[in-house]
C-alpha cells in the first residue's frame, strides 16, 4: 500500500494557496466503533445516533432498479460480485435526499425545490449564530487553484467518501456501494487515500459503478435558465452549474425569516473567495432566481478577503486596515469574530497545516467560549474528522468566564455542536441541509453546556 500522505503532500505543496478540498491522509481514520467509544468517554458530547445518522448514507433506493433513469446499466452482475459486503450495515440518508435522488431517477429534467421547510425552523431566541464556513467542496463544487469544475472536483469528492481495501491478491475491493463520510467497517480506506487524488474517477474502471451517482448529482448542480456571470461556472462541457449551493442561500433566508441574529465568515486555504463573495453580493442584491427574496435581507457583505497567519508565537487576522492578534491571548480574535455583522471571509494559512502535519494543531484556529451565553461559534468544512491528526480546524476552548488560558479538546468533544464535517452530497441534494445542520449542533451544544453545568 502506498503511503497516502505522500499524495496529498504532492498535490498540495506544491502549489500553495490550493482549495480545501485536501481528504483524510491516511488509512487511520477513526472507525464507526472507535466514535461510539468517544461519545461515551467525553462528559456532554453529542449522541451516538447523531454521528451516526448524519455521517454516512445508506445505498440509494433508486440504485436497486436496473438502469439509473438516464438509460444506462448501474452495476453489471461482475461488478456486483466486486463489492465485499462489511458485517457493519450502511446508515440511512435524509428523506430530502431519497425524494431528490427518486425525482432525478424518474426525470432527466427534474430541478430541486428552494423552499424552506418547516423542520427546520431555527429558534430566533437563542445565542448569535457565528458561522464559518468553509468553501470548496462545502458550499463550492469547484476549485480556482487546482482548476476543477463541477465536473471533476464532484468526481475527486467521491474518491474521498468510498471504501474498500486492497485483497491479498493485491488488488482493490469495495467495502461499500455508496459513500459515507464514515468508513464503514473495520479495514476501510478511502480510495483517495489508496491512490491519491483522481479527478477522472467514475471514468475509471474502479469508479465506473459510481458513475450513475456523479451523473444525478451533477444534474442537481445544473444551472436552469439564462447564466449568470457570477452566480453560474461553466464546466469544460459548456454546461452551467450553480457556482454556490442552494442550500447555502437557503440558510440565509431561513436564519433572516426566523429572526436571527448571524453572522458568516467563509474561510478557506484557496483563492476563491473574491468571487464567491461577489456572487453572494449579487444575490442578496435578488439576482439570484431562485432566491429572489435576498433582495429583502439587509446583511452587510465586506468583498475584501482577510487573511489569518499562524507561528509558533501567535496568530494574527488581517482585514483591510484592521489588525488583531493572540500575542495577549485568543480573547480578542476572539471577540472579533464575535462581533461580526453581516458575511465576510479569510483565507487561512495552509502552509501552517502542512508544516504541522495536517493535524489539528495546524489547523484553521477557532475559539470557542462555552460560558459565552450570548454567541454560538460553529465552524462547517469537508476535512473536520474525528482523527485528530488528520484534521483541518483548530478548535481552542477557554478555561473559564473571561479567562484567556485554552485548552484544545479533542475534535470528537465539539463534533456535531461546534465542529460539522460537511456531507457534500447531502448539501447538494437537499437545500435545507446546512439548516438542518444548524439546529442539530444548537440542540446538542445546549445538551453539552446543560452537562458541564452538572459537573461544576
Amino acid at each position: 500500500m502506498s503511503d497516502p500522505g505522500v499524495s496529498r503532500r504532492d498535490d498540495s505543496l506544491s502549489s500553495w494557496p490550493v482549495g480545501d478540498d485536501i481528504p483524510g491522509k491516511g488509512s487511520n481514520t477513526l472507525k464507526p466503533k472507535d466514535v461510539l467509544l468517544c461519545t461515551e468517554k467525553i462528559s456532554g458530547l453529542v449522541d451516538a445516533e447523531f454521528l451516526s445518522n448524519s455521517s454516512s448514507l445508506k445505498k440509494r433506493e433508486c440504485s436497486n432498479s436496473e438502469t439509473d433513469g438516464f438509460g444506462d446499466d448501474i452495476r453489471s452482475p461482475s461488478e456486483q460480485d466486486s463489492v465485499v459486503h462489511c458485517a457493519e450495515g450502511q446508515r440511512g440518508q435524509s428523506p430530502q435526499r431519497q425524494k431528490d435522488e427518486q425525482l432525478v431517477c424518474q426525470s432527466s429534467g427534474a430541478i430541486p425545490q428552494f423552499n424552506p421547510v418547516s423542520e427546520t425552523i431555527l429558534n430566533p431566541k437563542k445565542r448569535k449564530l457565528v458561522l464559518h464556513i468553509d468553501l470548496n467542496n462545502t458550499i463550492l463544487v469547484s476549485d480556482a487553484v487546482t482548476n476543477q469544475d463541477p465536473r471533476t472536483a464532484l468526481n475527486y469528492y467521491l474518491t474521498t467518501v468510498t471504501w474498500g481495501k486492497i485483497s491479498p491478491a493485491g488488488e482493490w475491493q469495495w467495502l461499500s456501494e455508496s459513500p459515507s463520510l464514515l468508513p464503514p467497517c473495520n479495514g476501510a480506506v478511502s480510495f483517495y487515500s489508496q491512490y491519491g487524488r483522481n479527478t477522472t474517477f467514475t471514468d475509471t474502471s474502479l469508479g465506473r459503478q459510481f458513475r450513475d451517482l456523479h451523473r444525478r448529482y451533477l444534474q442537481l448542480l445544473e444551472w436552469q435558465g439564462q447564466p449568470h456571470p457570477l452566480l453560474s461556472i461553466k464546466d469544460k462541457k459548456a454546461k452551467h452549474y450553480h457556482l454556490v449551493l442552494p442550500s447555502f442561500f437557503c440558510l440565509l433566508e431561513s436564519l433572516h425569516q426566523e429572526g436571527r441574529q448571524f453572522a458568516v465568515i467563509l474561510r478557506t486555504f484557496g483563492t476563491d473567495l473574491p468571487r464567491v463573495l461577489q456572487a453572494v453580493h449579487c444575490a442578496l442584491e435578488g439576482q439570484h432566481p431562485n432566491f429572489p427574496a435576498l433582495r429583502d435581507i439587509s446583511l452587510p457583505i465586506n468583498p475584501q478577503p482577510g487573511t489569518i497567519r499562524c507561528s509558533k508565537r501567535k496568530v494574527v487576522l488581517t482585514h483591510g486596515k484592521e489588525k488583531v492578534s493572540t500575542e495577549d491571548g485568543g480573547r480578542k480574535i476572539y471577540a472579533y469574530f464575535s462581533s461580526r455583522e453581516g458575511i465576510c471571509g479569510f483565507q487561512d494559512h495552509f502552509d501552517w497545516w502542512a508544516r504541522n502535519q495536517f493535524s489539528i494543531r495546524g489547523g484553521k484556529p477557532l475559539w470557542i467560549d462555552p460560558h459565552d451565553t450570548s454567541v454560538h461559534h460553529i465552524c462547517i468544512d469537508d476535512n473536520i474528522r474525528l482523527n485528530d491528526s488528520d484534521t483541518i480546524v483548530h478548535p481552542q476552548v477557554f478555561s473559564g468566564p473571561g479567562s484567556c488560558s485554552v485548552r484544545t479538546p479533542p475534535t470528537s468533544e465539539l463534533y456535531g455542536m461546534c465542529l460539522v464535517q460537511t456531507d457534500l452530497l447531502e448539501a447538494i441534494a437537499d437545500v435545507n441541509y446546512f439548516c438542518s445542520c444548524i439546529k442539530q449542533c444548537e440542540e446538542n451544544y445546549g445538551r453539552y453546556l446543560a452537562r458541564a453545568e452538572d459537573y461544576v
